[in-house]
């Protein structure tokens, strides 16, 4: 097992009804899952997003914890929430890391893996 093992899942939702396709406006939220697979408790300081749209416009968001939170993973602990992005596009990706700090003082980012949003059947 390793120390420092945060690992990430998400699930996307496209929302119709506060999107605007006529005035590029696509709206998604995201429901991420972070879990504590490593030896040592940790807790979340600092999130790095990277939001591409489908024509290369890249936004970046960096700001302290989630959804106003900090969140402290103690080993096989789990935080759960949701939040949300506009594109000006029906297809886009985000990616990014979350800064954490172990108990033991080592820093490190928790890897969050490439992800599409999508309109539904937008994409074959």
């Amino acid at each position: 097992m390793n120390k420092y093992d945060i690992r990430v899942t998400v699930s996307t939702q496209y929302i119709e009804a506060e999107s605007n396709p006529d005035a590029n406006r696509y709206i998604f939220s995201y429901t991420i899952n972070i879990e504590n697979h490593g030896e040592i408790a940790a807790k979340l300081l600092s999130r790095h997003w990277v939001i591409t749209d489908a024509n290369n416009r890249i936004q970046e968001v960096k700001g302290k914890g989630v959804i106003g939170e900090q969140p402290y993973l103690r080993q096989a602990n789990a935080f759960t929430y949701t939040s949300g992005t506009m594109l000006e596009t029906p297809v886009g990706s985000m990616q990014g890391t979350y800064q954490m700090v172990a108990d033991d003082g080592h820093h490190f980012d928790a890897v969050i893996a490439p992800f599409t949003l999508a309109m539904p059947r937008v994409l074959n």
